[in-house]
């Protein structure tokens, strides 16, 4: 072990030499904004090489964009004390890297952390310098890979933003747009497209960030969601409670359209009632058949029979019946001309549910996870047979 420490610190003194010395030229990190009474708005940087002046020119990045203003005050704080702590500050006529310096200054109220900061030490830096940091903060927001149909997120700093999108990826919630700062209007109006392509995705999940009152009152107008938190966790549920009751929402919505597929054998010995309502015994030869589902029969030009409105077993109401089961179904006429058991039809026809093509999207997009492998399967069967594209 003695040796192994031995030869990390020659390696360190050697070839890591030139990596660790100290560097003039400026490179700093904005770590926080906040706003201190007699101060006004101040950002907390960490100042890892070079050298800040009181009065030197800086450019920070800002909602609105690069933000150029001159330093007012650099403050470090007591000896032994955080930076982060509220006590008496030391005020410096320049801080020399590494170490944390708070920085005084005007027109920060708009400032974003998670950013580095520029100085500019001639004039005719200073555009040069607000080039380079609006490039660098669209850079890092083109490099996010978005969804075409997703959520939108807001967070307070870069850091937090990849914090958060990394939680969603890994939960597997896709997000069609991201930004850093407050919510505006047009974050709600970029988010609000989502209305037109899948309303559950309408949502601004804005992480430690202050919602403008401008902003909520259009979204409460076009119908967006925004949920706030300062932990991930507390969005992530309010997220999940809200998808949970739109989906419970859209599938009472679509119950009545949805069709699920299913294969019915009439059993002869069991015919209660030929004509509307036709109550007969069936045997499910495959699929499952639920109450509210069209059947017809194929082999007879695909003749509609009706809905079926009743399953019964052991005189107990069913609100399904899956493969294997041998039920007691009422089949009630849609038509003017109701189909009677014996002359439209009888126990050597086979019976299926009347699929379409907006049933079939309505069983994939809201109720997927109550068919089995199987049904799939006989539905693409049925889909050949109805010959739906």
């Amino acid at each position: 072990m003695g040796d192994l420490i031995s030869q990390i610190v020659i390696l360190t003194q050697t070839r890591l030499a030139q990596r660790l010395s100290y560097s003039e030229e400026l490179e700093g990190m904005i770590l926080e904004v906040k706003a201190l009474p007699g101060l006004g708005t101040t950002i907390d940087v960490i100042l890892v090489n070079g050298t800040l002046h009181e009065g030197d020119t800086i450019i920070v990045p800002g909602i609105d964009g690069p933000i150029v203003t001159q330093i007012r005050a650099l403050l470090t704080p007591q000896p032994l004390k955080e930076l982060r702590i509220k006590s008496q500050y030391i005020n410096h006529k320049e801080i020399k890297g590494a170490q944390g310096v708070k920085i005084a200054a005007k027109d920060l109220e708009k400032a974003l952390a998670g950013i580095p900061l520029l100085v500019a030490q001639r004039e005719d830096e200073v555009e040069h310098c607000k080039a380079q940091v609006s490039k660098f903060l669209s850079d890092v927001l083109k490099s996010i890979h978005l969804s075409d149909r997703g959520v939108y997120v807001q967070a307070s700093t870069l850091g937090s933003l990849e914090a958060l999108l990394e939680f969603l990826k890994v939960s597997k919630i896709p997000y069609a747009g991201v930004n850093i700062g407050p919510v505006h209007k047009k974050d709600v109006m970029k988010c609000s497209i989502m209305l037109e392509h899948d309303v559950q995705y309408a949502v601004i999940l804005a992480f430690d960030v202050k919602i403008e009152r401008e902003a909520q009152e259009l979204a409460d107008n076009l119908g967006v969601t925004i949920f706030s938190a300062d932990i991930i966790y507390h969005l992530f549920d309010k997220f999940t409670n809200y998808r949970e009751e739109q989906k419970r929402k859209k599938r009472e919505e679509f119950r009545s359209v949805a069709v699920f597929p299913c294969k019915l054998r009439i059993l002869p010995q069991h015919v209660y009632n030929t004509r509307s309502p036709i109550v007969v015994g069936v045997s499910i030869e495959s699929g499952v058949l639920k109450e509210g589902t069209p059947v017809c029969v194929p082999s007879k030009n695909f003749i509609d029979i009706g809905v079926v409105t009743g399953i019964e077993a052991n005189h107990k109401s069913l609100e399904e019946a899956r493969k294997g089961m041998e039920v007691c179904i009422k089949i009630e006429s849609t038509g003017d001309a109701p189909k009677l058991y014996g002359r439209h039809f009888d126990y050597t026809d086979l019976i299926v549910s009347k699929i379409s093509r907006t049933s079939i999207d309505a069983v994939k997009d809201y109720f997927r996870e109550d068919l089995q492998k199987s049904d799939w399967q006989l539905m693409i069967e049925l889909k050949k047979l109805f010959q739906i594209m």
